[in-house]
């Protein structure tokens, strides 16, 4: 039932245009592996614009922003198609000079180790952060 399950949100979510958990989703590796595939640092200090960016992106990929706190540098989203996929995003300031973002995205309970899931994200990301930093709208 499980691997139906998984199947199916890998089928779900290729269609859906956003990235696939295409193994099992529930954690299996280190701590700090799954970190690395959930976090981008940015060359800006722009934390309103970035977490701006970060609101879009995740609308352009069909999420619907659950709550915003921009004084907590923080948003959660989520997806709701045949499955559920919540997204939280933080926004931190790293060594004074870049901004860390760190998205952890959930199907039910479990989190999302597929590191295609995010690098998809973090593409979006990188284009909506080249739009907002040369003023494109």
């Amino acid at each position: 039932m499980r691997l139906l399950a998984t199947g199916v949100l890998s089928a779900t979510l290729i269609l859906a245009g956003c990235a696939a958990p295409t193994g099992v989703i529930t954690s299996s590796g280190s701590q700090v592996e799954t970190r690395q595939m959930q976090t981008r640092e940015y060359d800006t200090l722009d934390k309103r614009n970035t977490l701006r960016s970060v609101v879009s992106t995740l609308q352009d990929l069909g999420f619907v922003i659950d709550k915003a706190d921009y004084d907590l540098a923080t948003i959660t989203a989520t997806k709701v198609q045949n499955y559920e996929i919540r997204m939280t995003v933080t926004v931190r300031e790293r060594d004074g000079k870049r901004l860390a973002v760190r998205a952890n995205a959930r199907f039910n309970s479990q989190t999302i180790d597929d590191p295609n899931a995010y690098q998809d994200f973090f593409i979006s990301l990188d284009k909506a952060m080249f739009l907002t930093l040369h003023e494109v709208d």
